[in-house]
Order: structure tokens, then C-alpha cells, then sequence
């Protein structure tokens, strides 16, 4: 059986759950083997999990000498193991590194890429949401390695209990892969929300919050949800761009999407449309957003949030 590398998407060793979604999808189309960015040590800490959720091999590539740089020198690694491996498919976790280290290797193997997949069957056909989500298209590498890059949440995690055999892999990287440089970098702080474009629920607010995401946030918080926002909201200077969902922001694909005062514009509907459940809550009753929903509540947000928080928070308790 050949081999499916899944690149890891992880801080500081900390394994991120897509990545671990990665490894189920793996192992339809083969025998996943986990590729690992890091220090030695880390990567060895990491192979316990990646194992436990189904990686047979991690091949660790030391970052000493890449980690300054930008996406190049990732690219020319994978080329090398590629080369060393021939494995059946290559996955990549859909976020804006996965995506420009996808596409540079695509490049340099001669090989075929999908993008933003929200699902890959046993026989290496994939799913994507086009064109604002408004068609749903299969497609297939015919040509090279095949290169995907899988939306988060976009298939179960599971536990099987793998080797995890951990093998170094030592990369050689050009002069040429090194001359975009990271001169500084500042952590982002962290909210105690989960990351929007990963988590399984998001809660996101428009217009109609006037400004006042308390609701918003007070509902995410009962849910464990990372908080979203429209286009309207961010350019109202309400949220920060980074909490934008849409085509010119982040593209979400939660297992449960809640919109509240969002009218539904294309735009909007582009970064969240493959969410599995939607629900909208929203004073118009002819909003477009509740073409799409799942479950749609006509109503003021500041007096539906508050009380659907109070029951989740009586329900837990």
C-alpha cells in the first residue's frame, strides 16, 4: 500500500485537530505517513498523536535552518520526499501556508492541485463548494502526485492506534528558497475562543447587532464557538477584520454555523455556505440568509441570544 503524506499543521508541537482529520482521509487512499516542520524533540512528542489517530511513519524534518523563512524551503523539502517516497497523494491542512506550499510544490513536481476539498473519497475524487457555494463539483488529479488541501471539518476524527514510527529526514534548501525572511513576528493574544476557521461551531454577527456583539459573544462562550463577523460589521469598525467571514475574509466550514443579524449577501455566503448545520436568527423575515438555513428564527438577536444562552447554560449546569 502506498503512502499518503499529511503535512502537520501545528504550533510549537501542539498538534492542531485538523491535521488529525487529515489522517482519516489518509487512510482511505492509502497508508498515512505524518510530515513534521520542527525541532526533533517536538516532533518526537508529536508522533505519539499522530500515531494514536493513524499516522504509520512521521518523518520529522529539522526546521533549524528554514524556520526564518517563508514558505519556500517547505516546498523544496516535500519535493525531496516526494521524490524519496513516491506516495499516492500529498494533503494539506486548507489555510493560506498549506495552500502556498501546496501550490509551489505542485510546480516543482509537475503535478495536480485541489484546493479547498470539503471531502475526498477512496478513489482520490474530491468535493469542493464553488463559485460562493451556489454548485457542488467533483473533481480528480489526473496528472502527477495528487496535492489536496482539505478544508478544517471536514471529516471525523478517529482514534486507531498507528505505529508513529518517527524517521529524520534531512532537507537540503537552496540559497534561491531563502530570500523572503522573516525579520519579526508577534504572537497573536489568545481569546480562550477556539480559532475560527477550525472550530466545529462559530456564532457570527452583522448589521443587526448594532455594534453590540455582547449577545454574540455571551452565546459562543455557552457553546464553546469561536465568533465570526460579517463584512458590514468589520467595516463599521465593530470587530476587527480577523473575525471577518466571507469571500475577503476567512471561509469557515463548521459543523454548526449561527448567523445573527446577517442579511446573507454573497459575500457571506462564500466563507460559510459548506457549514453542515446552518442557523440564522433575524428581524427580516425576507433576509436572503434564510434561503440557505437549516433552522431560521425570526427575530431581535438582543432578545433571542440572550435567552437561548440562558437555556444552554441551564442545560449544562
Amino acid at each position: 500500500m502506498s503512502e499518503v503524506l499529511v503535512v502537520v499543521d501545528h504550533v510549537d508541537g501542539a498538534v492542531k485537530k485538523p491535521t488529525f482529520e487529515l489522517l482519516t482521509i489518509a487512510r482511505r487512499l492509502g497508508e498515512p505517513s505524518a510530515v513534521f516542520f520542527g525541532s526533533p524533540d517536538k516532533g518526537a512528542e508529536a508522533a505519539e498523536k499522530l500515531g494514536k489517530h493513524g499516522a504509520e511513519k512521521v518523518y520529522v524534518v529539522d526546521d533549524a535552518e528554514i524556520k526564518g523563512y517563508l514558505v519556500a524551503p517547505k516546498a523544496e523539502a516535500l519535493q525531496q520526499l516526494v521524490d524519496k517516497t513516491s506516495p499516492a497523494a500529498v494533503l494539506f491542512v486548507s489555510g493560506y501556508e498549506g495552500k502556498e506550499v501546496a501550490a509551489r510544490l505542485a510546480i516543482k513536481i509537475g503535478a495536480g492541485l485541489i484546493t479547498d476539498a470539503v471531502d475526498v473519497d477512496d478513489s482520490g475524487t474530491t468535493t469542493q463548494s464553488v463559485f460562493a457555494g451556489s454548485y457542488t463539483v467533483k473533481a480528480k488529479v489526473t496528472q502527477g502526485v495528487p496535492l489536496i488541501t482539505v478544508k478544517p471539518n471536514s471529516a471525523p476524527v478517529e482514534e486507531v492506534g498507528a505505529a508513529g514510527t518517527v524517521e529524520a529526514f534531512a532537507a537540503t534548501v537552496s540559497d534561491s528558497a531563502k530570500k523572503a525572511q522573516i525579520v519579526a513576528s508577534q504572537p497573536r493574544k489568545a481569546s480562550g475562543r477556539p480559532e475560527l476557521t477550525e472550530a466545529a461551531i462559530v456564532v457570527s454577527g452583522g448589521r443587526g447587532t448594532g455594534g453590540d456583539f455582547a449577545p454574540i459573544e455571551g452565546l459562543a462562550d455557552a457553546l464553546g464557538a469561536a465568533v465570526g463577523a460579517s463584512r458590514a460589521a468589520v467595516d463599521s469598525g465593530w470587530m476587527p477584520h480577523s473575525f471577518q467571514v466571507g469571500q475577503t475574509g476567512k471561509v469557515v466550514s463548521p459543523q454548526l454555523y449561527v448567523a445573527n443579524g446577517i442579511s446573507g449577501a454573497i459575500q457571506h455566503r462564500a466563507g460559510m455556505q459548506t457549514s453542515k448545520t446552518i442557523v440564522a436568527v433575524n428581524k427580516d423575515e425576507e433576509a436572503p440568509i434564510f434561503e440557505l438555513v437549516d433552522f431560521g428564527v425570526v427575530g431581535d438577536l438582543h432578545k433571542v441570544l440572550p435567552a437561548a444562552t440562558e437555556a444552554i447554560v441551564k442545560h449544562k449546569g
